[in-house]
């Protein structure tokens, strides 16, 4: 493969040396912990392996937790809970203004509704079946008073379905599966015994990463120009993660406002330890250093394969995406960016003397400048194959993937569940794709399309108001009752998952079938 990764001083069931507690250094401090878990465990939360209706986990069943004909799962919770988002308080206020997307009931609405438990539970758990995989899975819920509930834990989605429609937190986000349940860790002799056993490995885009080559937006803002270094990075990424790694379940979920998040879901992927996690991050670090000037990118020459890939791939998108779209050298600070980037001291004067004179000359054709002035023969010592490497590097800079990639590093980071609500904007965070290698998805997608969560709950009122069936549609040779995602603009988003998760179970189905037919375990992904 491309990468030589470091062998782990240790396998992932062993136990660590000291008797120290672990290292939370990723993870976002405990904010008022001892009196949110005192609060939850006086909720109708019961303890992790008994449910809500006092029967043992051995009585629960999956029937029971998933009702295939009713989305709700729990109907007379949101019976009478008005959908549409409250008015607003002055009608001399904008409505897009006076919104609260996290106010508390539009939150409940929208949880009872409208999140797909079930499909996540199935992501998570691996399988139909509850398991290990989610009972020793943390969640970690902000509250609406933003204080922040870290090592909740829940045997069935059924429970943690409950626990969110007690809580009706602003957003919640996943964490690693542990040794042993999340909430149980205090009741540990050694406090060392509480350790991540796996989880996804998780890639993090932020458009702010790019505020130094975008030239259209800054900041929290976006617009359709700069989305388009978000679907540069999806194509990039998700090919490699496939071809150099092997990978195959990669989920890639927009976060609501300005970015994307990776889920790579394969068993392989989520028993990589940190170490290996911290290379595979790196592979993608391209890109380093301040935007004070200097190199940005200094790549190893031949290039990687996985460089040359990326770059057919981004050439396209620099031609448009970039050179014309962002037009990055119009400005005297853009073009002396360019020239600073370029290897020869007698082109970049002819260079710069040329542009003197058309200040106002797009970024597109001073690109073409510098082929043009070199074949005049205006340097007598100019290197052609250092230009052209000096041409690809600048490619890279302006276009190349931009992780956050401490995220990515320790199974111990959380992140943003999909299906969530942005508090900002309102959005859900709604899967792009599960199979970027089609493409189609990616460089359709639009942030802009995707709908807030005031929307969705206004139409299940307008469907509802117009609806003349009964609530049900023919299914086959029967009827079924029409899911409340159904009625709604998440439809397709909700049908990405669960296409997503059935390939998921697919595989780990595959892989269990494969252990047991060989009578052991089968070794972690070998680098």
């Amino acid at each position: 493969m491309g990468l030589e990764m470091p062998d782990s001083a240790s396998s992932e069931g062993s136990t660590p040396a000291s008797d120290e507690d672990i290292s939370l250094l990723d993870a976002p401090p405990d904010k008022q912990e001892e009196e949110l878990e005192t609060q939850a465990e006086s909720s109708p939360q019961q303890p992790d392996d008994i449910p809500a209706n006092g029967t043992s986990k051995a009585d629960v069943k999956l029937e029971d937790l998933f009702d295939q004909d009713d989305d709700d799962e729990f109907p007379g919770l949101s019976s009478n809970i008005p959908s549409s988002s409250p008015p607003p308080t002055s009608p001399a206020v904008p409505v897009a203004q006076a919104e609260k997307f996290s106010d508390p009931q539009i939150m409940l609405q929208f949880y009872s509704r409208l999140f797909p438990f079930r499909q996540l539970f199935q992501w998570l758990n691996h399988g139909i079946k509850p398991s290990p995989d989610f009972a020793n899975r943390e969640f970690a819920f902000t509250l609406s008073n933003d204080a922040y509930l870290r090592y909740q834990s829940y045997p069935t989605a059924d429970l943690l379905r409950k626990d969110i429609l007690h809580l009706n937190p602003s957003r919640f986000e996943i964490g690693p599966i542990y040794t042993t349940n999340p909430r149980e860790r205090k009741t540990l002799r050694k406090s060392s015994a509480f350790r991540p056993l796996s989880k996804e490995i998780v890639f993090d885009i932020d458009l702010t990463d790019y505020d130094d080559v975008r030239t259209c937006c800054d900041k929290a803002n976006i617009c359709p120009k700069c989305w388009k270094f978000a679907t540069m990075s999806i194509k990039v990424i998700d090919i490699a993660l496939r071809e150099d790694f092997g990978f195959e379940h990669i989920l890639w979920v927009y976060s609501g406002r300005r970015g994307v998040h990776a889920w790579i879901s394969d068993k392989d992927a989520r028993e990589l330890d940190d170490e290996k996690r911290k290379a595979l991050t790196g592979y993608f670090e391209v890109i380093k250093g301040g935007v004070q000037g200097g190199k940005r990118v200094n790549p190893k020459r031949p290039l990687h394969p996985h460089l040359t890939r990326s770059l057919e791939i981004l050439k396209p998108y620099f031609r448009t995406a970039i050179l014309e779209d962002q037009d990055p050298f119009l400005s005297q600070a853009g073009s002396d960016r360019l020239l600073e980037l370029l290897p020869d001291k007698a082109l970049n004067d002819a260079l710069r003397k040329k542009w003197s004179s058309s200040p106002d000359r797009p970024s597109a054709k001073k690109w073409a400048d510098i082929d043009a002035v070199a074949q005049t023969g205006v340097s007598k010592t100019l290197d052609t194959t250092k230009l052209r490497e000096a041409k690809e590097e600048i490619l890279l800079e302006y276009t190349y993937p931009r992780l956050d990639v401490e995220v990515g590093k320790k199974r111990i980071h959380l992140l943003k569940s999909p299906f969530v609500v942005h508090p900002g904007t309102g959005r859900v965070c709604v899967p792009i794709t599960g199979d970027a290698s089609q493409g189609a998805q990616v460089d359709e997608f639009d942030p802009f399309s995707v709908p807030k969560v005031t929307e969705l709950l206004a139409e299940v009122d307008a469907w509802r108001d117009s609806a003349d069936d009964g609530g049900f549609v023919e299914d086959g040779a029967t009827m079924r009752k029409v899911q409340e995602f159904e009625k709604t603009s998440l439809k397709p988003y909700i049908e990405t998952f669960e296409r997503f998760v059935k390939g998921l179970l697919k595989s780990e189905t595959r892989l269990k079938r494969e252990r047991d037919e060989d009578g052991g375990g089968v070794d972690g992904m070998d680098f």
